[in-house]
C-alpha cells in the first residue's frame, strides 16, 4: 500500500495556509514576568532532546510546584534532577547534542509554556540547596540557556478532555506491575513482588536513592 506523503514545507503550507500575526510573532528570547509566574506554579514538564543521530527522547520530570524548576535570571533557568531509573537517556543526548525543547505544564490549564534552548549539565552549584525537597538537594541540574520561549495554546487539552476527571479510567490498563512483568517476562521479580514495589512505599522513597 503507497501512502500520499508530505515531503517538503511548501506542501505544508498549502495544506495549514499561513499562521496569524499573533501565532507567527508569539516566541520570545527572554522570560516575561509572567513566564516567572508560570514557572513558579508548575510541578509538571516534558523534556525533549535528541542525539547526534537524530534519534528523540522526551523525559518527564516533577517536582512540588515552586521545586521543579528555578529562574536564574531572565535567559536561564535550572531544572532539578531527582533519583530515578539511572538510564540517563536524556542527559547521554544532551552531552552529545546539548539542545532542548521544554513543555512546562500547571495542572487545570490548557495553555502550557514551552521553552527552547541550550542546555549544560551542572553537577553542584550555590543554587542547589535553595531547591531541595524533604531535605534532599538535586542530584544534578539541567541548566537551560533560553533562547525561545512562548505560550502554546489549549486546543490539545480540550479535544484530549485531559483535565476532566470524568473523562479518567486508569483501568482501561493493568497495573504498573502487570505491564512491567508482561512486557519484561525474564525480570526476576514475581507480580506480587512488583506489586509490592509500586505499592505505597514507592512514593516514600521518592527522594531517595535507589
Amino acid at each position: 500500500m503507497e501512502w500520499d506523503e508530505i515531503r517538503d514545507p511548501e506542501e505544508l503550507t498549502e495544506m495549514f495556509g499561513t499562521p496569524s500575526y499573533r501565532a507567527a510573532n508569539k516566541d520570545r528570547s527572554a522570560l516575561h514576568p509572567l513566564d516567572v509566574q508560570w514557572l513558579a506554579h508548575s510541578p509538571f514538564c516534558l523534556i525533549g532532546t535528541a542525539g547526534t543521530d537524530g534519534r528523540c527522547d522526551v523525559s518527564p520530570k516533577g517536582d512540588p510546584a515552586g521545586e521543579l524548576v528555578r529562574v536564574l535570571d531572565e535567559k536561564t533557568i535550572a531544572i532539578a534532577e531527582r533519583p530515578g531509573n539511572k538510564r540517563m537517556d536524556g542527559y547521554r543526548n544532551v552531552l552529545a547534542n546539548p539542545f532542548v525543547g521544554i513543555n512546562f505544564f500547571i495542572p487545570g490549564r490548557g495553555d502550557t509554556l514551552r521553552i527552547n534552548g541550550g542546555a549544560r549539565l551542572v553537577k553542584d552549584a550555590p543554587f542547589f540547596d535553595e531547591m531541595s525537597v524533604k531535605g534532599h538537594r538535586p542530584i544534578l541540574c539541567l541548566v537551560v540557556d533560553v533562547e525561545q520561549v512562548f505560550f502554546h495554546c489549549a486546543k490539545a487539552f480540550m479535544r484530549s478532555r485531559l483535565w476532566e476527571p470524568q473523562s479518567w479510567d486508569p483501568t482501561v490498563m493493568p497495573t504498573v506491575a502487570a505491564i512491567t512483568k508482561a512486557v519484561m517476562p525474564n525480570s526476576p521479580e514475581t507480580v506480587a513482588e512488583l506489586e509490592e514495589y509500586f505499592g505505597p512505599a514507592y512514593e516514600n522513597r521518592l527522594y531517595e536513592s535507589q
